[in-house]
């Protein structure tokens, strides 16, 4: 058995054996009737046992990512629950263990004294239990409050991001030009075709030079961009978009009759790109020229540290014939990529543009704090990044992924101006 089993096996141990105290203190102390129908227990147990098996089949077997993320989702936000709701559970026990030990003590002392017994008054003991049990249960609904608000009013709330962008080497004619990045659109997901089309209304007002798409179109199909292409091929610039590939857009997580049948998808995904007036970068660089002076454009397929993730991207292949370029811009989707090659072995990039990470889709983001639980897997997730002279940006996506919403974490549009200046020195 590997440490991975085990550990999952130790947490669906552990969450059943709290399920089983909580089902106990609730029957305890509430008398709400459908607590005590058979029925409620029945299904109680029938969802906790599917949730754990979900969580089996996210783990060890390959199901969609969509599926999977919404799984994962659901999975986190009960655990949230359950921990809100154990500590009142437990002070409840505390209490009702504390007034036992004071009424035996008080009846050991009467006997002593041979006076009359008296009976000890506890006619609030049911009413302090029934008041902390749903106290706990209020504060574990907050978690499910917080997924319903995300879904009403964080999904379609497209915020503008602006960075200004330092570049030493940048050429004179490019000091001060504007860049757009949008990122994980994810066109499988979306249900509002005018909310989608807001955004990119949003991105087109800020009339950037130039654009950048860093991956993930689909989910898995690129039939899902059939109601949204004609959305997409709103997204121009004079100086042109270009776009990479990111994990999601090979068809690695849905099933193929046969390897042709996944070749075509892919195949029908490029040239979605190319009538949309994108220009996909594959493992290949352009160069990008504005009276007489140039700058590069590298794009490289999607690469991911974690093992779950495709490795398709050739640095050696995008970078080729760049020497001379005095500014190279990477597209990669996952930042992952950025310390475990760019950082390491290419140092002539000066900044990489990745996305992929959704920033978890919840969270805290502020202008001088951000949190999310997804920092616990990517290091680098959300915003700018400095290592040395390079430069990385994250972008937490325009799209969403399995849970249809967002919680504090909003759908990016990021502006970027680019500076000939020095690089601001950094912690």
């Amino acid at each position: 058995m590997t440490g991975q089993t085990s550990i999952v096996i130790l947490i669906a141990i552990g969450l059943l054996l709290a399920d089983m105290y909580i089902i106990k203190s609730l029957k305890s102390a509430l008398t709400w009737r459908f607590l005590h129908n058979k029925w409620f227990a029945r299904a109680y147990w029938a969802f906790a046992l599917l949730l754990i098996a979900g969580l089996f089949l996210s783990v060890f077997f390959k199901i969609g990512v969509g599926i999977r993320a919404a799984i994962l989702m659901v999975f986190f936000l009960l655990l949230v629950g359950r921990i809100c709701l154990l500590p009142f559970l437990f002070l409840d026990e505390i209490r009702r263990f504390v007034i036992r030990l004071t009424r035996n003590n008080k009846e050991a002392d009467v006997l002593e004294k041979t006076d009359p017994p008296t009976t000890p008054t506890n006619t609030d003991a049911i009413p302090r239990s029934e008041f902390l049990v749903k106290a706990g249960l209020l504060a574990s609904a907050l978690p499910l409050a917080g997924l319903g608000y995300g879904i009403a009013t964080g999904v379609y709330d497209y915020q503008v991001r602006r960075q200004t962008l330092y570049l030493p080497n940048l050429p004179k004619k490019f000091d001060g030009i504007r860049l757009g990045q949008i990122s994980d659109i994810h066109s499988g997901s979306f249900y509002n075709k005018k909310a989608v089309l807001g955004g990119v209304e949003i991105l087109m007002k800020e009339k950037a030079d130039f654009i950048f798409f860093t991956g993930d179109l689909v989910n898995d199909l690129t039939t899902e961009m059939r109601d949204y292409q004609d959305i997409f091929s709103k997204v121009k610039a004079p100086l042109g978009v270009y776009s990479s590939l990111g994990n999601h857009d090979y068809g690695d997580y849905a099933w193929w009759p046969d390897e042709a049948a996944k070749q075509k998808n892919l195949q029908d995904l490029k040239d979605t790109h190319k009538r949309m007036g994108w220009d996909l970068l594959m493992n290949e660089n352009r160069r990008l020229k504005v009276d007489g002076e140039e700058i590069g454009i590298l794009g490289v397929e999607n690469w991911g540290l974690l093992s779950r993730f495709p490795k398709y991207g050739r640095m050696d292949l995008a970078t080729k014939n760049t020497d001379d370029l005095p500014v190279k811009l990477l597209l990669s989707h996952d930042p992952s990529h950025w310390q475990a090659q760019v950082v390491p072995h290419y140092k002539q990039i000066d900044v990489m543009f990745s996305g992929h990470t959704h920033g978890m889709q919840f969270g805290v983001r502020t202008k001088e704090f951000q949190w999310s639980p997804i920092e616990y897997v990517y290091k680098e997730w959300a915003g700018l990044y400095h290592e040395g002279a390079q430069q990385l940006y994250v972008n937490v996506g325009y799209g969403f992924l399995g849970y249809p919403g967002r919680v504090g974490i909003l759908p990016e549009i990021t502006i970027f101006t680019l500076k000939a200046a020095p690089q601001p020195i950094t912690a």
